[in-house]
């Protein structure tokens, strides 16, 4: 299984450094949760997981080996990212959009294979997007939508999936429907899953590993138990709440009630947020 580590790795924007000198470990075969407040870090990180920025210092070590050192091609096959909102070409059918996910598989002397049919039809019957293979991409809802990006990282069949905040513009029952399907991915798939999530409730219920950052740096990182406590509210957050367990799973459950210092007080640079879709990026090296 491969696994994903960060050493004294630093990452910046022009003249703003965003992570600063970060060693950091990917549990392999669980979900990581990144959390923290806006402009902390968290897609910042996760675009140098995925080798979409540059480290200004240190590096990204997919078992061992910098990812920087890894051939293209190499590297989409063991690891897969899904952006924040990403947007398909209008027109474009589900199949066709999850066809894309097969890209690193091909060469100039194989094009489309029975091994690729197979990865394809997988990928949209775990998601539940069979029944809507001719469906325009932009004429879905926003719970489908998602639901065809993931099919496409799934047809990748990498190891690794990072996401973006997977939920965001999403209804409750989508944001729900999207998590239990990344739980069967990890729980049946054994895919190892980092994603940034916002709500702290969703991470504690959905993720197995918590790694909460503030100001380019990991605050706290392990089981939500251990790390989702009020000092780290306080701490990461700025945020008074109670932690209680949940009545229905046991996983820490916050209540916040309000603010422990004045939100001028805790907001520092915020990190861009503005990057082309990050698979489209993978597959233009290729």
């Amino acid at each position: 299984m491969s696994n994903l580590t960060t050493n004294n790795l630093t990452l910046a924007y022009e003249s703003a450094t965003i992570i600063r000198q970060l060693h950091l470990s990917i549990p392999s075969g669980q979900i990581t949760a990144l959390v923290g407040p806006n402009g902390c870090g968290k897609s910042t990180l996760l675009r140098g997981l995925a080798r979409l920025l540059t480290p200004r210092s240190g590096s990204v070590l997919l078992d061992g080996k910098a990812i920087h050192s890894i051939p293209t091609r190499d590297l989409a096959r063991q690891l897969g990212i899904l952006p924040q909102s990403p947007v398909a070409p209008e027109g474009l059918t589900v199949r066709e959009l999850v066809a894309q996910g097969r890209y690193p598989h091909q060469a100039w002397f194989q094009q489309w294979a029975a091994e690729d049919e197979q990865a394809v039809m997988k990928a949209l019957a775990i998601t539940g997007m069979a029944d809507l293979t001719e469906r325009p991409v932009d004429a879905l809802s926003g719970g489908q939508r998602q639901r065809a990006w993931i099919a496409m990282t799934l047809a990748q069949e990498t190891e690794i999936i990072l996401l973006d905040e997977p939920t965001t513009f999403l209804d409750l029952s989508h944001q729900i429907e999207v998590l239990h399907l990344l739980e069967q991915l990890n729980r049946e798939e054994g895919r190892t899953i980092v994603m940034v999530v916002h709500d702290l409730n969703h991470a504690t219920r959905h993720a197995s590993h918590i790694i909460a950052l503030r100001d380019g740096a990991v605050v706290a990182s392990g089981p939500p138990a251990e790390v989702v406590t009020p000092a780290l509210l306080r701490q990461v957050f700025s945020v008074e709440a109670d932690v209680v367990p949940d009545p229905r799973l046991g996983v820490p459950l916050c209540i916040p009630y309000g603010l422990s210092a004045p939100l001028h007080a805790r907001d520092g640079a915020k990190e861009a947020e503005s990057v082309p879709h990050a698979a489209a990026l993978l597959q233009r090296e290729i």
